[in-house]
């Protein structure tokens, strides 16, 4: 799905998915969540990965019009996967025939790959793991895999002797091997002319997008400052999706954000930052701008936008369903773009 010849047709949509509310020791994720009570979500402090709590949002997410979930996906130092794949193994059991897809976000903020070796276990997990799995998200016939941090990754590769196309060209090698046409690698993207024009490419990404944007707009785009409300975020992405649009070559999948308060997790600093959190009303102009952006770039934007995110409550970046908004936040999705 798409939007062409500047007419709105339905458009690709995917949620980033954190991960973190089932941790292994503890009675459930949400201790620092629970002084928030706007943040419960409407499904209460539940846990995560748990059959009927997973069929529930896959029910949510066919009737308002989320294509895709992108699921943070981590590799330790050491510790592989560790206790991270709960949601996205509930997801696969459960998701057969639900018309759902499912897709990765390599979280690669932990100081990995290490070596050739652990790159290549990392590569080998999703080959055997994820990419048979017949609602894995594809883009041209290729298991597609989001990049939390390019910048990371050559920062990582570095460190033994690697380069990050050499990486992803070698991992497209294996998944070739194990039957698939490769991967298609999805960068992150900042309003960087160096990174746009020369990195990116360079470094053989097939797209780009980006996990969220954090400041405000303003006239020089390399000087800007934390955002301090919703309008001042909302206005600081425009002017990136806009940048990024004029400035690459590569399609982009147009990141959106429900807005940013990250106390429950220790506060921004200027704390101001943590008062850029939406409405349902000022999340639907946001939306607003980047279907216009769609229909105005539909050959740099084929594939849709996606959505920071489905249940990041530490971040105060969530469109679940909660007791306060109720489907409110994925009404406006649905709204904006399915109907």
């Amino acid at each position: 799905m798409s939007l062409i010849m500047g007419t709105a047709q339905a458009s690709d949509v995917g949620v980033f998915y954190y991960p973190g509310w089932t941790k292994p020791g503890v009675s459930d994720g949400w201790e620092k969540i629970r002084p928030y009570k706007e943040r419960e979500p409407l499904l209460g402090w539940y846990k995560e990965g748990s059959d009927a709590v997973t069929k529930t949002q896959i029910s949510w997410w066919k009737e308002y019009g989320v294509d895709y979930v992108a699921y943070d996906w981590y590799w330790g130092k050491g510790t592989g996967t560790s206790h991270r794949t709960f949601a996205i193994d509930s997801f696969i059991k459960n998701s057969k025939d639900s018309g759902v897809e499912f897709t990765l976000l390599w979280a690669n903020h932990t100081d990995t790959p290490v070596s050739y070796s652990d790159f290549d276990d990392v590569v080998d997990y999703w080959i055997r793991h994820y990419f048979n799995v017949p609602n894995y998200k594809k883009i041209n016939g290729m298991p597609v895999v989001f990049i939390f941090s390019s910048d990371l990754l050559k920062r990582d590769a570095q460190k033994f002797g690697a380069v990050p196309k050499e990486l992803l060209n070698r991992a497209r090698d294996a998944a070739k091997r194990a039957g698939f046409k490769g991967i298609y690698f999805v960068g992150s993207a900042q309003p960087n002319k160096q990174q746009l024009l020369v990195e990116l490419p360079e470094q053989a990404y097939d797209a780009l997008s980006a996990y969220n944007y954090q400041y405000a707009s303003g006239q020089d785009i390399s000087k800007r400052s934390l955002s301090n409300n919703y309008k001042e975020l909302s206005a600081g992405y425009l002017q990136n999706w806009k940048f990024i649009i004029e400035n690459s070559k590569l399609p982009y999948i147009v990141p959106i954000s429900s807005g940013w308060d990250d106390s429950p997790w220790g506060g921004s600093t200027p704390k101001t930052h943590d008062m850029s959190v939406s409405t349902p009303e000022t999340f639907a102009e946001h939306l607003s701008e980047a279907k216009s952006l769609l229909i105005s770039n539909p050959e740099k934007t084929p594939y849709g936008v996606i959505v920071c995110c489905w249940n990041e409550f530490g971040e105060g970046s969530y469109v679940e369903p909660t007791k306060k908004f109720g489907f409110k936040y994925l009404e406006q999705i649905k709204k904006a773009f399915k109907d």
